[in-house]
Formats: structure tokens, C-alpha cells, sequence
């Protein structure tokens, strides 16, 4: 049985790859800061990246592309949010966000 990832947060930050295909990303509190977990559009957490603060998290989320889905209305007119249940599965390229090869820090 695949296991379940308990991601808390339901704003959506999102990332247009290529025609459709999206990243998404959620920000999540955590013991040292915030997680963020990179999300594919069928639910697979393939990534994540932790930060100490969610307003580094944000910060360092839109230098890299991403955009929140809810101040994006246009957005939601061709835009799905992945839906739980979120599961670990890779991405075909690895850990593309946390090895840096696709990753700019501020």
C-alpha cells in the first residue's frame, strides 16, 4: 500500500513547465521553520526544500517562478490543484529543486 503524505496547507503555489504540465508547491509549518514539498499534477510529492520562515519560503518560491494560485483568478480558468492524497513518488529527473540543477537562491 502506497503511504499517504499529510501536507496541511492548501495554497497552492504553481510553476508552468511546459503545455500541461505544472509544479506545484505547498508551504507547510515545520519544527525548524517551513517545508515547502514540490508536487506533481497527479499528487506525487517528488521534492522539498526546507526554509526558516514562510515569507523566505515565499520569497525564494517567486525568484524561482512560482506563482500563488489564489492571487493568480486567470489561473483557476485552466488550472487544476493536484488533490489529496499526496504520495512519494520521484521525478523522473531526480530531486530537480533540492540539487540546485533547477534552484536559484536570492
Amino acid at each position: 500500500m502506497i503511504e499517504a503524505i499529510p501536507l496541511q496547507s492548501r495554497d497552492y503555489w504553481f510553476k508552468v513547465i511546459e503545455m500541461l504540465q505544472q509544479n506545484w508547491a505547498l508551504v507547510d509549518e515545520a519544527a525548524h521553520g517551513v517545508t515547502v514539498s514540490f508536487v506533481s499534477d497527479s499528487s506525487g510529492v517528488f521534492d522539498e526544500l526546507k526554509f526558516t520562515s514562510a515569507a523566505e519560503a515565499e520569497q525564494a518560491l517567486r525568484l524561482n517562478g512560482f506563482r500563488r494560485y489564489a492571487e493568480d483568478p486567470q489561473a483557476a480558468s485552466f488550472l487544476r490543484c493536484p488533490e489529496p492524497p499526496f504520495t512519494a513518488r520521484p521525478h523522473p529527473n531526480g530531486p530537480i529543486y533540492s540539487s540546485g540543477r533547477f534552484w536559484k537562491n536570492a
